[in-house]
Parts: C-alpha cells; sequence; structure tokens
C-alpha cells in the first residue's frame, strides 16, 4: 500500500499534523505512522555546510596565501548531534511505499533550505511527488487547507536558490574576512588587550550592526549640549491657568536676532530676562487673540504588526529582547495561538480578509478583549476591511501579518505571565484595525502682548476611536477618555524630542475638563486674556539616543535608520539588514561574542572596548561591510533571486568578485600600527 510522507521542521509541529489527519498512528523510533500516512520531523538543521579543512586538509591552517576561499562546488554534512534523525528520515524519504512527500517545515527561506538540505544529502529521487505544504496558522483548519493545496515542490525553488544563496553568502564572507583580518590585526587586538588569542569574527549583517551601535555610542560621546532660554507666558482664561510660549516672528524687535538660539529661544539667560523686563513695563496684564485655529485631526489605528514591530513594542512594554520576543511568539504560534510569527508584512490578504470574521468570532471568548470582539461582530465593521489600508496583496510575500487565530486559548493557560501579555498585545492591535479612527479637536492660540506674541496648543481628544482597544490595561494605563491636554514645544517649535541635536524642554502635560474645553471653543480673535507674568524655562539639547533592543531591529528592518514614526515605516520599501528571522539571532550573537552590551532591564545596547576595536579594525579594512544601505542591497538581492527577476548563477559571480576583491584589498594593506591611535581614543572611555 503507497503511503504519504509528512515531514515537519519540528516534533511538536509533527503532532499538530498527525492530530489534523486524524489517522490511528503508531509511535516509532523518531517518527509516527499509519496504514495511510507516516509523519516525521526534523530537528530543526539536519545538514550543514562543511568547514574549508573538508575540502582539502591543509585549509585547516589559516594562512593568507589560501584567501580568498572560493569552492567551486559546495559541500554539505550531516550535523553529528543529529545523525541519528537524519538516517531515520533518509530511509523513510527513500521508502518504496513513500509515494508522495509533504514537505511542511516552516513556511518560509529558512525552512524551505532545511528540508532541501535533507532532501540533498539523502539522495531523494527526483521522480517521486514532492509538495510543499504552506500555511499561516497551525490550526487543524489551516493544516488541512495546506496539505490539500500543497504545490510541487518546484513551484518554490526560486525561495530555495534564494535560501542556498544567503547561507552562501554568509559563508564565504565569514570564513575569508574572518580569517583575513584575524591573520592580519588579531595580533595587534591581542597584544592591545593583553588577552588570549582570539579571532576576529565578521559578518555581512553582524558586523553592519555592530557599525551602527559604534558609531551612535561616539556620537553621543562627541556631542557637546548647547543651553538655550525660553520665555513663558502664564496665561490664564475662564479660571484656568495654561502657558504660552513666546517665539520671535515676523514683528518682533528681537525677529532673526542674533540673541535667538532658534525662534523661540535665547542663546543666553540675560536675553530672556531683558525681554521679560521689557514685557513687563507698563504691563496691565492683559494680551490679545490675535489668531485661534480650531481643527479636526484623525489618527487611524496603526498597522498589524509584523515581527520587527512586535519585538520593538515587546522591547518598550515588558523590556524583554528581541531574542526573548521571538521565542514567545513561536511558542504561541506552536499551540495554534497567533499566525506565522517570521513575517515582514504588517497588512492582511484578501483571501484572509474574507474570513476574519472566525477571527475576531474567537476572540469573544477571550476575558480582555471579548467586549470589542463582540461589538465588532454585532456593528459589522469587519465587513468593509479588505477596502482599507489593512488589507494589501501587494505588500505580502511569504506571510501576512501576525494575528491571533481565535484559537486554542485554553493553552494560554500554561503559558508564562510575559506570554499572555505578548498575545494580550497583538489581539488588540488586531481588533483596533476594525474600529474608527481617533477623533482630535486641536486648538491653536496665538495671544499678542505689546508688540510680542506667545503660541499656545490644546490638543483635545473628542472620540477615542480605536484607542479605547489598544489600551493595555495591564500596564495600568488609563483608558482614553474625552479630555485636552496643553502641548508643549521646544525650540525648534515641536514638541520636544530627544533625537540627535534636538531640543530637550518641558513635556509636562496638564488636563482640562470638559467645562475648561468648551469654554476654549467659544474664544475668538480679538477677545482679551489674562496674563499673569512672565518667566525664563531653561532647556539643552540633548544627544541621540542610544539603540534599546527593540529599536535596533527596527533600524535593522529599515537599513539603518531608526524611523519611530510608524506611518514612515510603513512606507519605507526595499529589503533591510537581515531578516525578521534572522535579526533577533544576529544581536544575540553579537552579545554572546561580547561585542555588544545588552542591559537586560533596560534593554539599552552598548558596545564594548572589544567591539569598538573591531569596529575600528573593519573601518580601516573592509569598510562597505559597515555601510547599512549596501548590507541591505544584498538582502535586496535575495528578493530578486526569490521573485526569479535574477538568477543564482548571476548573483554568485557578484558574490564572489566583492569577496575576491575585498579579501585581496586587506591582504595588500599595512596598517596595523596605524590602527593604535584608534584602540587608544576608544580605551579612554573605558577605563
Amino acid at each position: 500500500m503507497s503511503k504519504s510522507l509528512y515531514i515537519s521542521e519540528k516534533p511538536s509541529v509533527a503532532q499538530e499534523f498527525a492530530k489534523a489527519l486524524k489517522y490511528n498512528f503508531k509511535k516509532r523510533d523518531g517518527y509516527i505512522e499509519a496504514e495511510e500516512a507516516i509523519v516525521t520531523w526534523c530537528v530543526g538543521h539536519l545538514v550543514t555546510m562543511s568547514y574549508p579543512d573538508v575540502y582539502d586538509e591543509s585549509l585547516k591552517k589559516w594562512s593568507l596565501t589560501t584567501l580568498p576561499f572560493l569552492p567551486k562546488e559546495f559541500l554539505y554534512e550531516v550535523i553529528p548531534d543529529v545523525s541519528k534523525q537524519f538516517n531515520t528520515v533518509k530511509a523513510l524519504l527513500n521508502r518504496e511505499d513513500v509515494t508522495i512527500i509533504y514537505v511542511c517545515t516552516d513556511s518560509g527561506r529558512e525552512g524551505e533550505y532545511i528540508y532541501r538540505l535533507v532532501d540533498q544529502m539523502a539522495g531523494v529521487p527526483s521522480t517521486k511527488d514532492k509538495r510543499r505544504v504552506w500555511i499561516d496558522s497551525q490550526t487543524e483548519e489551516e493544516i488541512l487547507r495546506g496539505i490539500r493545496e500543497a504545490k510541487p515542490i518546484s513551484a518554490y525553488d526560486n525561495i530555495a536558490d534564494s535560501a542556498y544563496l544567503r547561507a552562501k553568502e554568509d559563508y564565504l564572507m565569514g570564513i575569508n574576512f574572518s580569517r583575513v583580518l584575524t591573520l592580519k590585526y588579531g595580533q595587534a587586538v591581542t597584544n592591545y588587550l593583553q588577552s588570549k588569542w582570539t579571532s576576529i569574527s565578521v559578518g555581512r549583517v553582524m558586523t553592519c550592526v555592530l557599525g551602527m551601535v559604534v558609531k551612535r555610542e561616539r556620537e553621543i560621546r562627541a556631542f557637546v549640549k548647547t543651553p538655550f532660554y525660553r520665555v513663558i507666558g502664564g496665561m490664564n482664561t475662564f479660571g484656568k491657568e495654561f502657558d504660552g510660549e513666546w517665539k520671535a516672528i515676523e514683528g518682533s524687535k528681537y525677529y532673526n536676532s542674533p540673541l535667538l538660539y532658534k525662534e523661540n529661544g535665547f542663546k543666553a539667560r540675560e536675553s530672556a530676562e531683558n525681554l521679560i523686563q521689557e514685557l513687563s513695563t507698563d504691563f496691565d496684564n492683559q494680551g490679545i487673540i490675535e489668531k485661534i485655529e480650531k481643527k479636526k485631526e484623525n489618527k487611524n489605528a496603526p498597522l498589524l504588526f509584523n515581527l520587527a514591530e512586535l519585538q520593538n513594542e515587546c522591547s518598550k512594554l515588558f523590556k524583554i529582547s528581541p531574542d526573548e520576543t521571538l521565542k514567545i511568539v513561536q511558542e504561541l504560534y506552536e499551540k495554534k495561538l497567533v499566525t506565522y510569527p517570521r513575517t515582514d508584512a504588517r497588512v492582511l490578504s484578501t483571501a484572509v480578509a474574507k474570513e476574519i470574521h472566525k477571527n475576531i468570532g474567537g476572540l469573544r471568548n477571550y476575558a480582555h478583549v471579548k467586549e470589542f470582539a463582540s461589538e465588532i461582530l454585532e456593528t459589522g465593521s469587519y465587513k468593509n476591511i479588505a477596502k482599507t489600508r489593512y488589507v494589501n496583496d501587494k505588500q505580502i510575500t511569504d506571510h501576512y501579518a501576525i494575528i491571533p487565530t481565535g484559537q486554542g486559548l485554553a493553552a494560554l493557560n500554561a503559558v508564562p505571565p510575559t506570554a499572555k501579555k505578548v498575545y494580550e498585545t497583538i489581539a488588540r492591535r488586531f481588533l483596533s484595525i476594525f474600529y474608527p479612527a481617533a477623533v482630535y479637536q486641536k486648538i491653536s492660540l496665538v495671544v499678542k502682548v505689546k508688540e510680542e506674541h506667545f503660541f499656545s496648543n490644546f490638543k483635545i481628544l473628542e472620540q477615542p476611536g480605536y484607542l479605547k482597544v489598544t489600551n493595555l490595561s495591564f500596564l495600568t494605563k488609563k483608558t482614553p477618555v474625552p479630555g485636552a491636554t496643553q502641548e508643549t514645544t521646544d525650540a525648534t517649535g515641536n514638541k520636544p524630542s530627544t533625537g540627535a541635536g534636538e531640543e530637550n524642554g518641558d513635556n509636562q502635560e496638564d488636563v482640562f475638563d470638559a467645562e475648561f474645553i468648551n469654554n476654549m471653543k467659544t474664544l475668538k480673535k480679538g477677545m482679551a486674556i489674562t496674563v499673569t507674568g512672565f518667566s525664563v524655562k531653561e532647556g539643552e539639547t540633548s544627544p541621540p539616543k542610544r539603540y534599546n533592543s527593540g529599536s535596533m531591529i527596527l533600524a535593522m528592518e529599515n537599513a539603518g535608520q531608526l524611523i519611530e514614526d510608524e506611518e514612515l515605516r510603513s512606507q519605507i520599501k526595499g529589503s533591510g539588514i537581515g531578516t525578521s528571522a534572522t535579526r533577533a539571532e544576529i544581536l544575540n550573537k553579537l552579545i554572546k561574542i561580547t561585542y555588544l552590551n545588552l542591559n537586560k532591564k533596560t534593554q539599552i545596547v552598548t558596545p564594548t572596548l572589544l567591539g569598538e576595536m573591531i569596529y575600528d579594525v573593519v573601518n580601516a579594512s573592509i569598510r562597505s561591510l559597515l555601510n547599512p544601505e549596501l548590507t541591505a542591497s544584498w538582502e535586496k538581492g535575495l528578493t530578486y533571486v526569490a521573485n526569479g527577476e535574477i538568477t543564482s548563477e548571476e548573483y554568485m559571480v557578484k558574490l564572489e568578485s566583492f569577496v575576491a576583491r575585498m579579501t585581496n584589498g586587506v591582504k595588500g594593506l599595512n596598517n596595523q600600527f596605524a590602527l593604535r591611535q584608534y584602540f587608544d581614543m576608544a580605551a579612554k572611555n573605558y577605563k
């Protein structure tokens, strides 16, 4: 009797497939079998690329004469620790009664690579019927759909080619660059640190990430704070106090004055105090409203989570590392609670949108959001979701955004508290897209005192919209309710920021009651307003922020740019540094080899002295490895291969040329001793 063989990436996933198939399976050593089918599994990678000494024993010794190392044909080998399971899988793949092979490894580039290597090493005949199961969650319904709609594995050949190339790229750059830099500069690093001999570890992605952190740290050290002085007018209307901020606009005595730092800040306190003196002389405590603007502002719910966005959010909310977030969401995925986590998309597909009521319906059984899920179904707000920005097939490659399945809720009882919080965060973000925008009314007030002008801005939340869903109760945040806050500004006239060279001003927000809000709406141009006095507020420019683990992941996704604005991030096109599946792992590796430090309490990332020295070595030898845009371009090339836009051969020609050119370039350098001055500069900050 012929049988179908299902091969998954992990034993736990194999169990889910077995449950969905509902055959009378019996346990065997390394697989389970029924009359109709066999289910087996890998344990992650079973096969890996061979080290250079497998090609030639002489390559075991590192030498400049054997570099660059560019094999014409790559060799692979079974990983010793998992050889038993490999042999089991190999035997099953080649069994005569197995006529159909269903490839059920994770639905992504890495999962494709895991199976293809096994298939290659096991020598599975090409004549066998091999079908790829591509699923977005591990619910029974989705597993059965994936099996039913499985395509011939050849439909995924481009993705497989991309996976092989990614591994070859990391291998060639890692082997050649690590060896040539170690041979050239390793002794200089070891002597300076007076440590044991260690190799210099570099890579296509991780060295670029190291460079981003070191550059940021050095920007912070080099930053010189600049004080500035703002003049604030105390205002009073309807019995409430609020602030007005002076600005030197056209008509002011100080318009374009060299005394100004910016239009609303002086370079010296004395200048600010002189202005106050001028305003206070013969002053009747009255100002005139010269301008008042009232306008509505709608703020839509943010796009759904992809892995990078979720890692950033969890770093901020729960102070956990991207690596830990990935482990948590992977566990939630394997328990059928959420969809596939290693995704770059932040939208849903059209097909999923048609069935989305099922996900929402399941969440009626989840206590934290059941009222919202019920409301969405009752109002039918989900019906038009396909016409919104939250559904876009063009923005999806392998998988859509991370959303709750609405199933498997009983499994939440067995997960740790942090995992429960991560699930709630995902569920709330998901449901928020079915709610209307939050509606604000913004009131801008300009009060004229003598010939000078004071500006006040109020932002009034009139309708919370989606905000009532995204309130994270477990973080003790208050539920947004209609009310007003006064928005303070910095010396640019914007809300205070702590970016590079930005002004760090007063970020206090005063909350006003509903009566005051309604009264403010009645103010009109030409009305008098009470000015109770003037004061000087000192501020200072602040250095750029250090990366935390979450913002580091976002910066990697956006090719080196830390873009905090969600709307702007959604507009960024092209591949970033690394992939959703590898970014946390790369950051983790840099910490493990002590090039970076991670403060577990704050999640702040900083370089070590060794990390800074490695940066200086690379900067003096293969500087392009530190370029985020160039590193991202390699990832973009892999995407082109996956999409069938360029061939593997075209990509390999460029890759080998780059590796050879960079390696030979380093061999010709003689700048080891010149690096000491840079090491000295870095070391000053670690004494």
